[in-house]
Formats: C-alpha cells, sequence, structure tokens
C-alpha cells in the first residue's frame, strides 16, 4: 500500500496515466497480416492492440510475430503477410485493466512486465492504453515534489537534530 503522501500526489497525475483509445494505433483481428505490419512499421510501434468489430480487446501483435511468420529455416517468405489474419498469429494471453475498478498497486505491479496495459470499460470495450511511461513519469513528479508539498527534508532534519 502507498503513503498516503504518495498516493495523494499520484492521484494528482492519474488522468495523464491513459491514452486515450482516439489516440492509438490498431488493427483489427480480421485484417490481413500484411495491414498489421505496415502499421507497426510506418508507426514505428512495437506491439499494439486487436480489437473485434465490436471494439474489444481481442490480442496484441507485435512486429516480431509477424515476421517469425515469415522466416523459414532459408529464406524469408512474404507470402503469410497475404495469406494469413491478424488472428492467425496474434497473442491471445494478456492483461486487461478496468481503470476505474484497479488500484494504483495493480497497475504499477502489471507495468513491471508489460509496457503498456489495454484499458477496457465494464463491457470490454477498449477505452485506451495505460503505459509505463506515463506512470514513470507521474513516478518523477511524485519525487520532485514530495518534499516542498510535505516539507519532508525539513522534518528529517529537525528528527536527526532531536
Amino acid at each position: 500500500m502507498f503513503s498516503p503522501s504518495i498516493q495523494s500526489l499520484i492521484e494528482e497525475k492519474a488522468d495523464s496515466f491513459i491514452i486515450p483509445a482516439s489516440r492509438i494505433a490498431f488493427v483489427e483481428d480480421e485484417n490481413p497480416l500484411y495491414h498489421a505490419f505496415l502499421i507497426l512499421t510506418k508507426m514505428k510501434y512495437s506491439k499494439i492492440p486487436v480489437l473485434d468489430r465490436k471494439q474489444k480487446v481481442v490480442g496484441l501483435i507485435s512486429l516480431a510475430m509477424i515476421t517469425n511468420k515469415m522466416l523459414t529455416p532459408d529464406n524469408i517468405v512474404i507470402e503469410p503477410l497475404s495469406d494469413l489474419k491478424v488472428k492467425d498469429v496474434m497473442q491471445t494471453e494478456f492483461e486487461t485493466i478496468n481503470f476505474a475498478h484497479t488500484n494504483f498497486e495493480t497497475q504499477l505491479h502489471l507495468l513491471v512486465d508489460n509496457p503498456f496495459i489495454p484499458i477496457v470499460n465494464d463491457n470490454n470495450i477498449f477505452q485506451g492504453l495505460l503505459t509505463r511511461r506515463e506512470w514513470i513519469k507521474a513516478f518523477n513528479y511524485v519525487t520532485h515534489t514530495i518534499d516542498e508539498k510535505y516539507n519532508i527534508t525539513e522534518k528529517c532534519v529537525s528528527h536527526e537534530e532531536n
């Protein structure tokens, strides 16, 4: 559990944790694999969410997953890009969170092993991403603000003098 002072400072930045769905590159599970390849390559993302037609997150896809399908023991082939769909290649085991029902500690623990976590609402509809980058920015804010807001240095010095 976070200390109340840290919790308070993190809450000041909580709105910035979420990158809204409208700003996120994604593909649909029925898209041809070449579409995901183009999006990932042009946008320079390592991994993006995969949505179904109802805007529910059904997977994640990365450039590495796609290129793995293109590699043979002695060649690189492009046929899988046209022959396969995103759903044939995507990662289907992944974490999602409902931001309204997930505490900061859980978010932080999930971000240790994931650069981002898809956020869904109560109907499992994609709302955006919680990113490790935004959490680190919030932590940076806390480390630079806590002393001035709560006079921690002054309290530590006076405690040491006693």
